[in-house]
């Protein structure tokens, strides 16, 4: 893909690392000058020590052959007006931090992809992190829900019983889904049958409606997280 990404901070040196590592042709806008000089000395693209407000700074950039463009900003009214140049100059696809929820109608209207307060988002992991030490990673779906990674301790009420079994013991609920199974020495992940058996050291992915509360993860042998 040809990417345009807007600012070379915290947030954006990471993408602009990921893009250009996974073949895309990158062209970074940062108003900053240090933070351009950097960005252009580390990373194999394009930088434009410009003001990515000015529609032709995103002119310049390429616009008219961008895929998509991310603006990654701390600054929510600097991201909006990105945007709406953006969209103006036609670009495919426009995705934008936000800081500020209350912004996130605007972003709606533009007809932007966003991602909200990357900063609360990783304050948040972080305290599940601790919370729920036994969870690898996760995503909430709705107000409860969630999907999560957890791996089954050799002694857990799991441990070594088909999903039939879990289930017909009262171990797993209706609302608790296994998804899939990673196993050591098996290549590609297990797709769960209720003929399945769980193993010790199995890492698994799961969905709960309730989300992964300690009743949940006391089945796969996580007793710490109460």
């Amino acid at each position: 893909m040809y990417l345009i990404i807007v600012g070379a901070g915290n947030i954006g040196s990471p993408l602009i690392e990921i893009a250009t590592q996974g073949g895309n042709e990158v062209v970074v806008v940062e108003n900053d000058e240090e933070k351009a000089e950097e960005a252009a000395s580390e990373y194999d693209c394009l930088v434009l020590n410009d003001d990515a407000t000015e529609k032709e700074t995103l002119v310049d950039a390429g616009a008219d052959r961008a895929d998509a463009l991310i603006t990654t900003t701390d600054k929510d009214a600097t991201n909006i007006m990105v945007c709406l140049l953006s969209r103006e100059l036609e670009i495919p696809d426009v995705v934008s931090v936000v800081h500020n929820a209350e912004h996130m109608d605007i972003y709606s209207r533009i007809g932007v992809n966003t991602m909200e307060n990357p900063q609360r988002l990783i304050a948040e992991y972080l305290y599940r992190a601790v919370k729920r030490p036994s969870i690898v990673d996760y995503m909430r779906i709705g107000e409860e829900a969630e999907v999560f990674e957890i791996r089954v301790n050799e002694d857990a009420p799991i441990a070594g019983r088909t999903l039939e079994e879990a289930a017909s013991n009262g171990l797993l609920g209706g609302d608790v889904l296994i998804v899939a199974i990673e196993r050591d020495g098996t290549g590609d992940p297990i797709t769960p049958r209720g003929e399945t058996v769980i193993e010790g050291g199995d890492l698994l992915t799961v969905y709960s409606a309730t989300g992964a509360t300690a009743e949940v993860t006391d089945v796969f042998g996580h007793f710490e997280d109460h």
